[in-house]
């Protein structure tokens, strides 16, 4: 979990009830209590007007509310393209959940704001040009989350097949082609692999953890020519 994230949820917990401890909030959003120590007094040094202290817990005094949601013209622009590309283009999941974020931003706006998240007159091309994919993009997305190994069959441009395991890094889109950024154990080296040409793909139990010299922005760094 992001720390934003992670800060907006205390507040919210916060909100819920007169008084809550660190070591209850620590379960609950799955991190030690030091950590929550650190962010509740981040929320504090922001204005955030919560009270208490370590071992007694803390509440919320009354009256605070977090500022609405509210964007201009261009950024619900921004939005809904980027929804409408990412319901054109992705993976039926993340498609889903592209539409129901647009969904959400829209019950907070105000009447005029939603009329022009309703009439944004910008599109995304359909699919008619995705190439054809033989593995679960979802279980990818899920690899790289999780930082867990993949193995599949990967046929080049002159047919050539082989197998490889790798160390998912990152997706990118090229309309209308996906790329895998990866560490490849095969080649020893950073590798990206169509996903239009992979097949079989397997996610080990297997874990792997950043490496120096190994990391997607050392693969960046090394795309752009500002390798060390």
């Amino acid at each position: 979990m992001r720390r934003a994230q992670r800060l907006f949820d205390i507040i919210q917990h916060l909100r819920r009830k007169r008084l809550v401890r660190a070591s209850e909030l620590a379960e609950k959003l799955e991190v030690s209590e030091r950590t929550i120590y650190r962010d509740i007094a981040e929320l504090m040094a922001s204005g955030v007007p919560v009270e208490g202290a370590p071992g007694l817990g803390y509440a919320l005094r009354g009256g605070y509310d977090l500022p609405p949601l509210m964007f201009d013209s261009q950024e619900i622009e921004a939005l809904v393209l980027g929804a409408r590309i990412v319901e054109s283009w992705s993976d039926r999941a993340l498609a889903e959940s592209a539409g129901q974020a647009l969904a959400k931003i829209e019950t907070v706006l105000p009447e005029h704001l939603r009329r022009s998240l309703a009439e944004t007159a910008l599109i995304a091309p359909s699919r008619h040009f995705a190439e054809k994919l033989n593995v679960d993009s979802i279980e990818l997305r899920r690899a790289l989350r999780q930082r867990l190994k993949v193995r599949f069959r990967y046929k080049d441009g002159r047919e050539t097949e082989t197998e490889r395991q790798v160390w998912p890094l990152g997706l990118a889109f090229y309309g209308p082609v996906w790329i895998l950024a990866a560490w490849c154990e095969l080649r020893q080296d950073f590798r990206a692999f169509r996903l239009d040409r992979m097949d079989g793909l397997v996610l080990s139990d297997e874990k792997f953890k950043p490496e120096r010299g190994k990391t997607l922005n050392d693969y960046l760094a090394r795309q752009l020519g500002n390798a060390p």
